[in-house]
């Protein structure tokens, strides 16, 4: 038969009590052996020892009296540290418990639930938040899980309704197998395959730390070649786009294919939501860190900032009316955040509001010497 298991707060208790226990038994027997010695040598200088039956009994009402008072002064602090255990363990008790009774309420998918500080010490209120930043976490998360699958329902719902709506007439009779038939079967199905290869696009990039070719790079070379193969485009939709690189920079450690579909996927998003005569500037310098800043700021429609912790998300588009010509699928960012990540980098957007612009900067270590 298992014995019963203890709670933390009876352990607790039993433990203060032992020290409790401890210390008035250790008390008692130092008392007991120093305090007649000591007293015994006071009453020799103090010149009673010609009177050994004074001695004695003066040494045996010491005894007793220092007894008498040790035991009571030992009995109440007992009491008193007992209590005040009671008291401490209790609050412990209960805030863990608290703890305990919103964790299985997050387990049951009540993500919302969040703790308050107990007052306890440091260390409970950092307990407390990082409970309340874990579980604010995974609600954040859930969130985003429920978006993405919306998201990705929606982008399969319509292709889906269109091949179906057509083969259905083909087989009613009602169409026929003409060449505009097949253009659009062929158009709905290569939508889809765009949906998988994006889904396996932003995968493989949070998987990219394993299979990056790290080579020593210059930050000039890199957006060098981004500025290169982005200018036509730019040139085409009527933006302009300027490079700004401060000489001198350390090189990095990088791989320069990952690297270039980071700076384009910046670069088209940039594009994307820039009207035309606006612009856009490409640029690197040293941060006070002495972190190398790569950065695409543009002069475009800006985000709102309440919205800039979201925007590296899979399939969140900040103007969700957009369709997926206009917004883009989505996961651009994701896979920019991934690289960088695999990268020991950062990524962060910035943007004062909507109408100001935005800007995305990529902060890498140097390559070591």
């Amino acid at each position: 038969m298992r014995s019963p298991r203890w709670g933390l707060a009876g352990r607790l208790l039993a433990a203060m009590t032992l020290v409790v226990l401890a210390g008035g038994v250790t008390a008692w027997i130092v008392a007991g052996a120093v305090g007649p010695v000591v007293f015994h040598r006071h009453m020799v200088e103090a010149g009673v020892e010609a009177e050994p039956m004074a001695v004695l009994h003066a040494e045996e009402a010491f005894q007793s009296a220092s007894a008498l008072a040790l035991a009571i002064a030992l009995a109440a602090s007992v009491v008193a540290s007992l209590a005040v255990s009671v008291f401490l363990t209790r609050r412990i008790a209960a805030s863990l418990g608290t703890l305990s009774a919103a964790a299985t309420r997050i387990a049951a998918g009540h993500l919302d639930s969040r703790v308050a500080r107990p007052s306890l010490g440091v260390e409970f209120d950092q307990l407390a938040d990082a409970f309340n930043d874990m579980a604010r976490q995974l609600e954040d998360s859930d969130a985003l899980r429920k978006r993405l699958l919306a998201d990705v329902a929606h982008e399969v719902r319509t292709p889906v309704a269109v091949i179906g709506a057509y083969l259905e007439g083909i087989e009613d009779g009602v169409a026929t197998m003409t060449p505009q038939t097949v253009r659009v079967l062929r158009d709905q199905g290569a939508r889809l395959a765009r949906l998988a290869a994006d889904l396996a696009a932003v995968t493989k990039a949070e998987q990219g730390a394993r299979n990056l070719v790290l080579a020593r790079t210059s930050a000039d070379a890199l957006l060098t070649t981004a500025f290169d193969a982005a200018r036509s485009r730019y040139a085409t939709a009527g933006v302009e786009l300027t490079l700004d690189v401060q000489p001198g920079l350390p090189p990095l450690a990088v791989d320069a294919d990952r690297m270039s579909q980071v700076l384009g996927n910046l670069l088209d998003n940039a594009l994307r939501h820039t009207p035309l005569g606006g612009s856009v500037r490409l640029g690197a310098h040293l941060t006070e860190t002495g972190l190398v800043r790569l950065a695409v700021a543009d002069t475009g429609e800006g985000i709102d900032p309440s919205q800039l912790s979201l925007v590296f998300e899979r399939f969140y588009r900040v103007d969700t009316a957009r369709d997926r010509d206009r917004g883009g699928s989505g996961i651009g960012l994701a896979i920019v955040r991934a690289i960088v990540v695999a990268h020991g980098g950062t990524v962060a957007a910035h943007s004062a509001g909507l109408g100001h612009g935005s800007s995305f900067d990529i902060d890498l270590p140097p390559a070591a010497s």
